[in-house]
């Protein structure tokens, strides 16, 4: 395991923190759960009913000491997330319509975090993207000051560490939007002690091409320094000149970076995936989310793809998040 993980566990051990796990009865999360538990990382949640999940797990030959397991049609505290649930949306949900809305294994995980009867959630394994984030928009929100939550990536390769933004849920961001997924993926990276040098990506680098896409990153790069004056942050670059010294100083000489950028902040959802990707398959980097930032909490959303090691590393993260 990579330094990066390393440095995770240590600063999440001995914390007693408690991490949702909706897929209770994925062979996936149970394994990875039953490892977290073993290693005193984190207390795992499991959602589903207790027999079944129990049976599977023995089947499985998975250890559930140090995990809990809750199920949602039989759990003792359901009045008190009903309530909260009632008045977290506002009148838009009747008593009887939230018992029903609970019985749904991400909804009803991610009232236990905004409840804080856990500390994060990770789901996905077998759930959508939606069905992962929207309760978590509706429940937990975005933080004051944030209007959209949005998806990184911490590529990592031995000792080489970067953030990709964003990769996983804004499609188009506007200029708003790609000023706040920068500040927020600069916080981010300080989670990972990565020191943020963020460079605002582009086909275009300091007016070399012109057009609505350039002019969009352009105006995002001035509202994130107004908003962060001591951001070390640029652009717009095309990605040599953020990311190559003697590129930057051809075509950037006057930028404060010079080929060091270290976050990278993609134009558009479909620019940051294929990104990401390309890094992943042709760069032998590891792909460590998406990690979801901007919400009140933690809430993570795994590829249905993914495998054990996935899960219990983006635990690890989650409970990070939940110190930070």
């Amino acid at each position: 395991m990579s330094d990066l993980f390393r440095s995770l566990k240590e600063n999440i051990v001995g914390k007693n923190l408690k991490i949702v796990f909706p897929e209770g009865l994925d062979e996936r999360i149970l394994a990875a759960a039953g490892r977290l538990a073993a290693d005193s990382l984190v207390t795992p949640i499991l959602v589903g009913n207790k027999q079944e999940v129990e049976a599977k797990a023995a089947e499985l030959s998975v250890k559930l000491e140090g995990c809990e397991v809750y199920d949602p049609a039989d759990y003792d505290k359901v009045d008190e997330l009903v309530a909260a649930f009632v008045e977290r949306r506002k009148g838009k949900v009747s008593e009887e319509d939230a018992r029903k809305i609970l019985l749904d294994e991400n909804y009803f995980g991610t009232m236990l975090v905004y409840t804080k009867l856990a500390h994060g959630l990770v789901s996905g394994a077998a759930h959508s993207t939606a069905d992962t984030v929207r309760p978590a928009l509706q429940i937990i929100k975005t933080k004051e000051g944030v209007r959209k939550t949005s998806g990184v990536f911490i590529m990592v390769r031995d000792e080489e560490k970067y953030v990709f933004a964003d990769c996983a849920i804004n499609i188009s961001p506007d200029s708003q939007d790609l000023a706040e997924i920068a500040i927020e993926s600069a916080r981010t990276a300080k989670m990972f002690t990565i020191d943020p040098r963020v460079a605002m990506l582009s086909f275009s680098t300091k007016g070399s091409a012109k057009s609505p896409e350039t002019d969009k990153v352009i105006e995002a790069v001035h509202i994130a320094k107004e908003r962060e004056p001591e951001l070390a942050l640029d652009g717009e670059f095309q990605f040599d000149a953020a990311f190559v010294p003697s590129v930057a100083k051809k075509k950037a000489p006057n930028s404060p970076l010079q080929g060091d950028a270290n976050v990278f902040v993609f134009p558009s959802l479909e620019a940051g995936n294929i990104g990401y990707k390309i890094a992943q398959r042709l760069g032998n980097f590891e792909a460590v989310g998406p990690i979801l930032q901007g919400l009140n909490a933690p809430v993570n959303d795994l590829s249905r793809g993914c495998n054990e090691e996935d899960v219990y590393k983006l635990a690890l993260i989650t409970a990070a998040q939940a110190l930070s």
